[in-house]
């Protein structure tokens, strides 16, 4: 009876330390990608080289590609600007014109004429990925040498260099990647998760920048803060999230009234009228991973 006793509690213990879940946040400064350049197979490594100005939407890159069958590397120097990436090698005079060009961009104006720019610095090769701005996988695009055109694809569906990956590390194995399926800016805290009958709950809370573009709208504001609840069906795996501000430079949504209970797992906002949205209450249950929202 003991032996038996030893076992399920051993098994409970296994049973509960399969169900953690835990959020890593891990930014990227660097992509390797796949595609193809005239059908041919091809790597290529970018790396985040400083922004233009002030806009994390628009950046230099730097890096390599090359061909798969022979693997010499061919550097590229460049700009990411709103998912469209162009690229150049120099031959030659590459660290020379490489830094040329960065010299000669410096406003987003600029970065518009990156075409003409490069094109008095005589590159030997150009390559034009997501032109069309439609996000599709693979990306599409165009390789440029001398006189010829040829078509080239990026084996993605975002070209994104610079990127807040925040990873939520679920049972059975699975990871999922809040950049893939909510937005890009990051900033997720996770508070708690529960399972039931009928599927799993996640709950996070968010704090994070509410425009890439320090120059632009809500910049340089203390951005849009709130909670999301994650649904996941009994696998773990993902069906949906809702999202619950708080506050947000976006919406005009100021002057919150929080509440909490003396251990703060019961949390109340009171959420005045903001640009697009009437006033509201949540009662987020940080135990049971739900929120509440009433007038």
């Amino acid at each position: 009876m003991k032996k038996v006793f030893t076992l399920l509690l051993f098994l409970s213990f296994i049973i509960l330390f399969c169900q953690k879940i835990e959020l890593k946040k891990i930014t990227d400064s660097s992509q390797i990608f796949k595609g193809e350049m005239a059908g041919v197979p091809i790597t290529m490594q970018l790396h985040y080289a400083g922004i233009a100005d002030c806009s994390l939407y628009q950046y230099f890159v730097e890096g390599w590609y090359y061909y798969d069958k022979y693997q010499k590397k061919l550097p590229l120097t460049g700009i990411y600007d709103h998912g469209k990436l162009a690229l150049y090698n120099f031959g030659t005079k590459h660290k020379q014109n490489s830094a040329k060009l960065k010299e000669n961009i410096t406003s987003p104006q600029k970065v518009e004429k990156i075409a003409e720019i490069t094109q008095n610095l005589n590159p030997k090769e150009s390559i034009i990925f997501g032109e069309d701005q439609t996000k599709e996988n693979p990306i599409s695009g165009k390789f440029y040498l001398g006189n010829k055109v040829r078509s080239a694809q990026l084996f993605t569906g975002n070209d994104m260099i610079y990127r807040y990956n925040n990873y939520l590390i679920l049972p059975n194995s699975k990871k999922i990647n809040t950049f893939d399926f909510i937005n890009q800016y990051g900033g997720n805290e996770l508070l708690s998760y529960v399972s039931g009958e009928k599927g799993n709950r996640v709950l996070l809370y968010f704090e994070h920048s509410s425009n890439f573009n320090a120059c632009g709208r809500c910049g340089a504001s203390e951005g849009e803060k709130g909670y999301r609840v994650l649904y996941f069906t009994k696998d773990w795996n993902y069906k949906r999230y809702e999202e619950f501000l708080t506050e947000s430079c976006l919406e005009n949504m100021y002057d919150t009234v929080e509440t909490k209970s003396k251990d703060g797992k019961m949390i109340r906002f009171k959420v005045g009228k903001s640009d697009s949205l009437p006033a509201y209450t949540l009662t987020i249950d940080v135990n049971n991973a739900l929120i509440v929202k009433s007038k």
